[in-house]
């Protein structure tokens, strides 16, 4: 049997950045949980944590925790979000949940074509890279 996992994500804005994959992976925010809101500096109340959930509970929990320092380097691991999966047109499909993506605050970094596929590698708000195909 298989081990559950959570994918744990840095981020200075998690609600903003959770709102984004949310959409990125057709999940849902989670309500938070005890311990998620902490008090600012101003004294104003902002979450910790967010996290959001696949609504079929098939996929993994991804939790997006609060960090000081923006993201400065190349990502050692990125997810692959495969919207053109089970289509007939996937390229189509791709393109189309680009266009939804880039609203939501992606920014297209470049197209690749390689003997092994075509993906489009993009980066989220907060600059993290990753692989729509």
């Amino acid at each position: 049997m298989a081990i559950p996992i959570q994918i744990t994500v840095d981020a200075r804005d998690p609600r903003r950045l959770a709102a984004f994959w949310a959409v990125a992976l057709g999940y849902v925010l989670q309500p938070p949980r005890p311990g998620y809101l902490v008090r600012s500096g101003d004294g104003a109340r902002e979450e910790q944590y967010t996290a959001i959930v696949d609504p079929a509970g098939i996929g993994p929990r991804i939790l997006f925790q609060r960090v000081p320092e923006p993201k400065t380097l190349k990502n050692r691991v990125h997810l692959d979000v495969n919207a053109g999966h089970g289509g007939t047109d996937r390229r189509a499909a791709v393109r189309s949940h680009m266009s939804q993506l880039v609203a939501a605050g992606a920014t297209v970094q470049r197209e690749m074509q390689e003997e092994s596929g075509w993906w489009i590698v993009l980066s989220d708000p907060e600059g993290n890279e990753f692989c729509l195909q």
